[in-house]
């Protein structure tokens, strides 16, 4: 676990009612609180601001008064996350629903950073590449976010390079993505890769199995399934990805997405403008929502 992760339990990133035009780090009062699905309903959330301006090094308590949330922001602007590493097929039962052999080893592909988007009330946008045939997709995952600088590293000390975890929608292209051996193209248009709410520290979730991810689409649930399922552990990613290669801090990895997704349904079930999907990552992450627009 990074040093960094002892210092908080969750952090939210956003801008405060008491100044629009500033962003802060911040810890939620409530601790039991789902921050994005409160947001979402238009309820009040008092936050105690950190010194720091980033998660990555978020400073302490500055002891002041509460701030309340008037926009909540990804946990990491763009600057900060370089590009984004992403897992394709690791989980057991999305494979076998996709008629796919369990892999030997992750399949990686990347989002550059211009991906990156903001919980509720952003939008996910569908570019006009996807409307053309209206085969946009969501995947619901969970994200490592690295604290530290991490090369080389075996599976026995990956965790220490944790700073926390988030959630994600590896938002989709599925025409692009079946015409092309590659996926950067299908996954990596702008606002393809919203995450939130919250940054939960390493030291509040020691094993990231025991989680539990759903996928909801207009209320209606499309993903549901314990991370008990994931094909590589979240030390096995790291020192994979890791072998030859600085992850640096602020690196997020997307670790995969359980079975359900839209492109494996019969019919096949896509999104669409006028859409919500939520991505919920339970306990204590909460519940990323974000309505679909078209560009």
């Amino acid at each position: 676990m990074s040093k960094i992760a002892s210092t908080f339990s969750r952090l939210v990133r956003f801008v405060p009612k008491s100044n629009p035009a500033k962003v802060l780090i911040g810890e939620p009062v409530d601790p039991q609180l789902d921050v994005g699905l409160a947001v979402y309903q238009g309820k009040e959330v008092s936050v105690r601001p950190f010194s720091g301006s980033s998660v990555l090094s978020p400073g302490q308590l500055t002891g002041g008064a509460t701030e309340t949330i008037a926009r909540l922001l990804s946990p990491l602007a763009q600057t900060e996350v370089g590009s984004i590493r992403c897992i394709g097929l690791n989980y057991v039962s999305h494979a076998k629903e996709m008629s796919l052999a369990i892999p030997d080893v992750p399949t990686l592909f990347m989002k550059p950073s211009t991906a990156l988007a903001d919980p509720w009330p952003a939008p996910t946008v569908l570019p006009k590449l996807t409307q053309q045939d209206n085969t946009g997709d969501y995947e619901s995952e969970m994200v490592i976010v690295i604290g530290r600088d991490a090369k080389d590293v075996p599976e026995s000390e990956a965790l220490d390079y944790v700073l926390g975890y988030t959630a994600a929608n590896d938002v989709s292209s599925r025409t692009s993505q079946m015409n092309q051996s590659q996926w950067c193209f299908s996954k990596g248009f702008d606002g393809a890769c919203p995450i939130g709410p919250t940054l939960v520290s390493a030291a509040l979730i020691p094993d990231a199995s025991k989680l539990h991810i759903r996928g909801i689409k207009s209320g209606r649930v499309m993903q549901d399934c314990p991370l008990s399922d994931l094909i590589f552990s979240v030390p096995q990613l790291i020192s994979f990805l890791s072998q030859g290669t600085t992850l640096s801090a602020g690196t997020i990895i997307l670790t995969g997405t359980p079975p359900g997704v839209g492109a494996a349904k019969s019919p096949k079930e896509f999104i669409k403008a006028g859409d919500e999907f939520s991505v919920e990552l339970l306990p204590h992450v909460g519940t990323l929502i974000n309505k679909i627009e078209n560009q």
